[in-house]
């Protein structure tokens, strides 16, 4: 998400000027986007960092966090509906390890289900990235704080979205060595029939 004067698509509200192109941007900010398909609650995180592995589970903390007790209670099954990027594909190292103790930390199953290639269009989120472009489009997104206002008074179901800022900073390229790898692999129930697209995550067992 580049912030400047840029008029996203050559148009912008009323007589204000715009870039039609980039500049040249030095501020960028990742977007990360949760949707439940049950109530149309919508959890927006915009990084300023990079997408990695660790940004994404770190987004999944911050909105288990956001659950109220009662939400918490109810959950029986996390099913998480992906693409099949390289920060979150059913062979990314650093990632199972992640979702791996994410599974742990909440006590509740978690179930990755991934879109095949070119098919993450289906995925509802996706949807919800279309409407905030709809909301704000000739919006001049000049400073991060217009972004997130912006981003906050787009409605997903009738709802407004919850939207948080990261100041985080990631590294790249982190991932786990075969013998660290082979301790994971063993907590993942992988469907003999979709291994890379279906993978179960037990939360271990409290003694």
């Amino acid at each position: 998400m580049m912030i400047g004067e840029y008029s996203r698509g050559g148009c912008s509200r009323g007589e204000t000027k715009a870039a039609d192109h980039d500049m040249g941007c030095h501020e960028k900010y990742t977007p990360f986007g949760l949707v439940n398909e049950d109530t149309g609650a919508l959890h927006l995180t915009f990084g300023s960092s990079a997408k990695t592995s660790d940004f994404i589970v770190d987004c999944l903390y911050d909105w288990w966090e956001r659950q109220s007790p009662e939400q918490r209670e109810r959950i029986t099954l996390v099913q998480i509906k992906a693409d099949n990027g390289p920060e979150s594909n059913g062979r990314r190292t650093q990632f199972l390890n992640r979702m791996v103790a994410f599974a742990d930390h909440i006590g509740k199953p978690v179930q990755l289900l991934y879109f095949p290639p070119y098919h993450s269009k289906y995925n509802p989120v996706e949807r919800c990235w279309g409407i905030l472009e709809q909301h704000w489009n000739g919006t001049l997104l000049v400073d991060a704080r217009t972004m997130l206002e912006w981003a906050k008074s787009m409605t997903w179901k009738g709802l407004n979205p919850v939207v948080e800022m990261s100041r985080q900073v990631y590294d790249k390229g982190i991932s786990l060595s075969k013998a660290a790898m082979k301790n994971i692999e063993a907590r993942l129930q992988r469907n003999p029939e979709l291994p890379k697209w279906d993978i179960l995550i037990q939360p271990a067992v409290s003694v």
